[in-house]
């Protein structure tokens, strides 16, 4: 009875080290030094402010992009955004309603001190009341249009007053994580 009762009182304190090595592993350490956060509501207004957006294809028809929905996609460190697209034109009877969804990552620009989406990636293209064809010929130009209305885009813009008290201390914006609530941007040394 002893000896149960000696081990049942042991093991836990030998494992106790190990326990919290598996924990420490397991939560990251929160980011050290000072971090300028940027909501989802935000950007979703920054972005609003673009659309919607009008494309012509060779005269056959226009596509009209309406503001995008942005998402929040932390466990890629990426943002998506899903479109409502409309094909309208000579080579179609109506006006036909389509989704294009897309994701990105996000890239500070320096130069005036914005927030960017960069390295886009197209999810998908539909338009279900579309021929076969002209769906065809839509995919051959979704990477363009896909471009031309988010790559770059300005996702917010920090103040000359975000950025004094960083600059002071001789840092610039530097990492950019995606979390469940908007975005946290780390600084980092500037460069000599």
């Amino acid at each position: 009875m002893r000896r149960r009762l000696l081990l049942a009182t042991l093991v836990p304190i030998a494992l106790a080290p190990w326990a919290r090595a598996q924990l420490a592993e397991a939560e990251p350490e929160p980011q050290a030094g000072p971090r300028y956060t940027v909501s989802a509501a935000q950007m979703q207004l920054a972005v609003a402010q673009r659309f919607p957006l009008r494309y012509p294809i060779q005269g056959l028809l226009d596509l009209v992009v309406e503001t995008p929905k942005l998402r929040l996609l932390p466990t890629q460190n990426r943002m998506g955004a899903e479109m409502v697209v409309q094909a309208e034109g000579p080579a179609l009877q109506r006006v036909h309603q389509g989704l294009l969804d897309v994701d990105f990552a996000l890239r500070y620009e320096a130069s005036d001190r914005t927030i960017r989406a960069h390295q886009l990636r197209i999810r998908r293209l539909q338009f279900p009341s579309l021929q076969p064809g002209v769906v065809a010929l839509l995919n051959t130009y979704t990477p363009a249009l896909a471009q031309r209305t988010l790559l770059e885009v300005v996702l917010h813009q920090l103040r000359p007053q975000d950025l004094a008290l960083p600059d002071v201390m001789g840092l610039e914006p530097g990492s950019i994580t995606v979390t469940d609530a908007g975005l946290v941007i780390g600084f980092v040394r500037k460069p000599l």
